[in-house]
């Protein structure tokens, strides 16, 4: 509990003690009044003072202003009546602040909680100086630097482990439990706990550019973007608490005035101005005004805590109606590096003619001649390689221990005058010749996610109507992997511009009401990210693009997470909207009962505090979401 809490209660239980005290001491007249007033000071001495600097600021019309009148009438109306009955205005703001006190609590417990689990901000990084380590604000550490990490600490700056090997708890960032091994030459983000072996790491980014600070700007600022329904609300505001307090005013002098002009009867002041007091304390908006923005706020804190960062409560509105979902393939669905995954008709031993075909590649970067290398997975001896010439777009030539070796596509071996076998799996075939006869093929694909198809039923179980693939593959590949997956729709052998025109195609043929989410890796598909309804980017690990380019950032590379964001923004609205209809359905009601007069002060605050308290309880709901 914060020191403000902590005053607020003191002065709670302060007025609470001496308000039942003065129910058992017999007094009257202004010596009454007196000791009245001193409770009704105590606990609510700061709501009169925001009601004086509201009326001075001319912004009238606030929840301040709407309890210091209730309560003040109630204190006249006891003294015009000369009932001696302050209880009423006394416990009117005792029970107000209570109200304020637990909306307090509850709004600090759920940043906290949010705080705990974004728990990723590091306090120094480690830097070795004359042979001993120094802690240095991680603000001045400057881009090439090494730091140092043990085991045990945060990684505060992003970089590239120079020395050591370790595993990571990245719990933070993705939500997940399972550690992640790096070791020399590995890429590193900040706010990764090392759990191990200490590393070196050389910085590649300041630590305002880096993993950590985006992060933690996201979620600090994802309440500056307001939703349709947080806007409603505002607005909604501004137009209820000023209309409530002229109904308010008028309940107090026309009916007396007809009853006293039209009628004939005893105007009955005394009666309508209770009634009207008794409507202003029930027309307080604090329920609506407070648990709506903290339903959004413990939402996006709730999809943080599972790897899921919203950048806004518009976002989460966006995304909770979403019906149809467009991937793209290389580094979403799948992983994006490519895998030996077989070799077909070889002539040789498979791990000869691998070891061929590795030796061949072996000066090549090409991300298909790093697979075959991988694959072989033996140090390679570049002085067993001789006469290396890459056929450009077909392949590489050259003489491994004195052996002419090929390794190519079809085209390669039609331009050596060799006969080949087709190749009917899908992916990349690579066929290989040694000393002019034909060897065999190897063939390479991208690998698919674990949870890929898991993830496509799971947004089909989630209601999600229609789900496509876009992909700049050959169509071969790009159906095969559609089918494996369980994909509605695929479009093949697209460019970047091409991705764009089919989403907005897409966005065309779906109704107004449904929105269209495109999920990317979000370092090559920032048009398309931008042009969706929603952009969700994963499997990037925190990278820039991802953070820039989407309005959703999945922190980790499981496609599941995506039905899981979807799955929390709707249980997010869920608990909006039904703490609209029943904040506003038990005010009208109540508002009805105190202008006929049946409602009294008692239940006045049942319909103010008691709706925001159970309001705000409901809102703290969207904060838990493991087991969606």
């Amino acid at each position: 509990m914060s020191r403000k809490q902590k005053k607020m209660l003191i002065r709670v239980l302060i007025a609470a003690v001496l308000l039942i005290a003065l129910q058992f001491i017999p007094t009257d007249g202004a010596l009454r009044l007196i000791l009245y007033l001193i409770p009704y000071l105590v606990i609510g001495y700061d709501i009169l003072l925001k009601a004086l600097k509201g009326i001075k600021n001319c912004q009238v019309f606030d929840e301040s202003f709407l309890m210091a009148v209730a309560t003040i009438g109630a204190i006249a109306l006891a003294l015009h009546e000369q009932s001696g009955d302050y209880t009423e205005a006394v416990a009117v703001m005792l029970f107000y602040q209570i109200g304020e006190l637990f909306q307090s609590y509850a709004v600090g417990k759920s940043r906290r909680n949010i705080s705990d689990l974004m728990d990723i901000r590091p306090d120094y990084a480690n830097v070795e100086r004359d042979g001993r380590l120094e802690q240095v604000d991680p603000d001045e550490v400057e881009i090439g630097t090494v730091i140092v990490v043990q085991p045990g600490e945060k990684v505060p700056i992003d970089g590239i482990v120079l020395e050591g090997a370790s595993s990571l708890n990245t719990s933070a960032l993705t939500g997940e439990s399972l550690p992640r091994d790096v070791k020399e030459g590995d890429e590193i983000i900040s706010g990764c706990i090392n759990m191990s072996g200490l590393l070196k790491i050389r910085t590649t980014k300041e630590f305002g550019e880096s993993t950590v600070s985006k992060i933690l700007d996201l979620v600090e600022n994802a309440s500056s973007r307001k939703s349709k329904s947080e806007e409603f609300i505002a607005k909604f505001a501004r137009v209820y608490t000023p209309a409530v307090c002229y109904a308010a005013l008028a309940l107090a002098v026309l009916p007396p005035l007809v009853r006293m002009l039209g009628l004939g009867l005893p105007a009955d002041w005394d009666n309508w101005i209770g009634r009207a007091l008794t409507f202003l304390v029930i027309s307080c908006p604090c329920a609506l005004v407070i648990s709506i923005p903290l339903s959004f706020f413990a939402g996006i804190g709730g999809a943080s805590a599972a790897g899921v960062l919203v950048k806004g409560s518009n976002y989460m509105e966006t995304l909770s109606k979403t019906k149809v979902v467009v991937f793209d393939k290389t580094g979403t669905l799948t992983r994006g590096v490519f895998e030996v995954n077989g070799i077909h008709h070889s002539e040789l031993e498979d791990e000869k003619l691998l070891e061929y075909a590795a030796l061949a590649e072996s000066a090549s970067s090409h991300p298909i001649s790093k697979s075959i290398q991988k694959a072989y997975g033996k140090e390679i001896d570049r002085s067993r390689v001789t006469d290396i010439r890459e056929i450009s777009g077909g392949g590489v030539t050259a003489k491994v221990d004195g052996i002419e070796v090929a390794a190519g596509n079809d085209k390669l071996m039609k331009q050596l005058g060799i006969e080949y076998i087709s190749c009917r799996s899908v992916g990349t075939i690579v066929h290989m010749a040694i000393n002019g006869s034909y060897a065999g093929h190897i063939v390479i694909s991208d690998v698919v996610k674990p949870h890929s198809r898991e993830a496509v039923q799971a947004l089909k179980a989630a209601g999600i109507r229609k789900t496509v693939m876009l992909t700049g593959d050959r169509r071969q590949v790009a159906e095969k992997v559609a089918a494996d997956l369980g994909v509605d729709e695929v479009c093949s052998e697209l460019l970047p511009a091409d991705k764009v025109e089919k989403v907005e195609e897409l966005i065309q043929k779906k109704s107004e009401k449904e929105k269209l989410a495109f999920v990317g890796d979000g370092i090559n598909d920032a048009p398309v990210l931008s042009r969706a309804d929603i952009g969700i980017a994963m499997g990037a690990m925190g990278s820039d693009a991802a953070i820039e380019a989407a309005d959703v950032v999945l922190m980790d590379d499981d496609p599941l997470k995506i039905a899981k964001a979807i799955k929390i923004s709707r249980k997010c609205l869920r608990i909006v909207y039904q703490n609209i209809v029943f904040a506003i359905g038990i005010k009208l009601l109540f508002l009805a009962l105190g202008a006929l007069g049946i409602a009294n002060m008692w239940m006045a605050i049942f319909a103010d505090v008691g709706v925001m308290i159970i309001a705000v309880l409901n809102a703290i709901r969207a904060l838990f979401v493991k087991k969606l």
